[in-house]
């Protein structure tokens, strides 16, 4: 048997591993982007200097041979789903038996004009990386339009504002909700990001979108943009973060139920026999409660790799795709951030929060939980990183807030010498409560594995 993996990105190449793993059918994976599978999320440090491109690849050129993983590089235009080819750019096709999609994501786009021009480019691909090198030298100096202008207030912006930051190229940056990423962070975390990104000289604009991209002389590079309060601002790049989105377009209208992205069941399976999709492509008919229908996440990503690896070759006692309990992490400038679990940026009505900020104003924790049960339900974390597993092992057994609190040692995660902060927290609650709970002091490796292993 035949199975064609189309793209190979987490998704794809753990989907190949798993396969490797579990039989010996013949593997293709198949990419246009690059040869090699690559870490997409440190391409930031490939800019930044901290990384070679080469260490961004987690496997070593034999390990493809070695696994008998086939790789080809080339550009699908259509699928057949019918006979079960693939045909490239070329003309030339490639057949499969079973097919496994794993397309990703490709950067949103909003229709603004100029929004083609050269030097306008998301952070997603490769070609993206490499074309905020090529411009970079255009935006060195203090001569006019040498300025990045980077628009949308998510993850993937802020990423693209330290890069340009750590080579002393201008920022400006808008976001057009009244706080930094506010439409997922609570209140108070969302203005210590805000203050954050400003104290990084970061010309931060809140409440401004764009509305045009203008061309130089030349029409064809971009050298200003227009924003919603008519502001003209001279720049040599336009960065464009404002989300991601699944990368199906030629799928659109084919024998393939697509929807935002292609539909699948719970076990990744599409409408059609022997094609499965899987990673930022993928859109769940049925997600679990609490998680929604596309996730664009390294993490569930890989998940979705394991899954599919079990089920293409096993017909029956297939393996239901399960993300279990919700997980993110990234970094704004200096400030790790985590979040475990059900934060919201406005707190239900059945959940009660406690909230801890430094005086630094570089460090917090909120903890929720329900009010009736008291049982926790989400941590969120900045500039202080806690335990994944413990964390998830308390939410996943409902465990009440008082026995957290008490406990809270056994998630702290920074260095042994580090100030805590487990009692400041605990006095949050007890002021809140009006109870006199006291913290029971269990840290390091040798607790954790035990409360772990119970």
């Amino acid at each position: 048997m035949h199975i064609v993996i189309l793209g190979n990105g987490i998704s794809g190449v753990t989907c190949a591993r798993y396969l490797r793993k579990r039989s010996k059918h013949e593997i293709t994976v198949i990419s246009d982007e690059s040869d090699e599978f690559f870490s997409r999320t440190a391409l930031m440090y490939v800019y930044m200097g901290q990384m070679r491109l080469r260490d961004t690849m987690p496997y070593e050129p034999w390990f493809w041979e070695k696994n008998r993983i086939q790789r080809v590089r080339a550009r699908i235009e259509q699928i057949d789903f019918q006979e079960k080819k693939l045909i490239c750019t070329t003309g030339e096709s490639l057949r499969y038996d079973k097919l496994v999609i794993a397309l990703g994501s490709k950067s949103n786009k909003s229709g603004w004009p100029g929004q083609d021009l050269d030097g306008v480019h998301g952070l997603y691909h490769l070609q993206d990386l490499e074309a905020m090198e090529r411009h970079s030298a255009g935006l060195s100096g203090s001569k006019d339009g040498a300025r990045a202008v980077i628009v949308g207030g998510g993850l993937i912006g802020i990423e693209m504002a330290e890069m340009f930051h750590s080579r002393s190229i201008p920022v400006t940056f808008l976001v057009r909700e009244k706080a930094f990423w506010n439409n997922n962070l609570p209140t108070e975390e969302s203005e210590m990001v805000t203050r954050h990104i400003r104290e990084h000289q970061i010309d931060l604009r809140l409440e401004t979108e764009l509305k045009e991209i203008q061309s130089g002389v030349s029409g064809e590079k971009c050298a200003s943009v227009l924003t919603t309060h008519n502001e003209t601002i001279a720049c040599g790049f336009v960065g464009l973060t404002v989300g991601v989105s699944p990368n199906i377009d030629f799928l659109k209208n084919t024998a393939l139920e697509t929807n935002h992205g292609i539909l699948v069941d719970e076990h990744l399976q599409t409408n059609l026999p022997d094609v499965f999709a899987i990673g930022d492509c993928v859109e769940l008919r049925q997600p679990r409660p609490g998680r929604r229908a596309i996730e664009a996440i390294w993490y569930t990503g890989r998940m979705m790799g394991e899954t599919v690896a079990h089920n293409v070759v096993a017909d029956d006692n297939r393996h239901s795709y399960n993300p279990g309990i919700w997980f993110n992490s990234a970094k704004f400038f200096d400030i790790e951030y985590q979040v475990y679990g059900d934060i919201r940026p406005q707190l239900p009505e059945n959940q009660s929060s406690i909230y801890w900020e430094h005086s630094d104003g570089k460090k917090s924790i909120r903890i929720n939980y329900e009010t009736n049960s008291g049982k926790v339900v989400g941590f969120n974390l900045l500039g202080v990183r806690y335990r994944h597993e413990v964390c998830e092992k308390w939410i996943r057994e409902e465990t009440s807030i008082e026995t957290v609190l008490q406990h809270l040692g056994l998630a702290n995660f920074d260095p042994e010498f580090s100030k805590q902060h487990e009692v400041e927290l605990l006095a949050i609650y007890n002021r809140q409560t009006g109870k006199h709970l006291t913290l029971k002091q269990k840290r390091g490796l040798p607790a954790v594995l035990a409360f772990l292993s119970n």
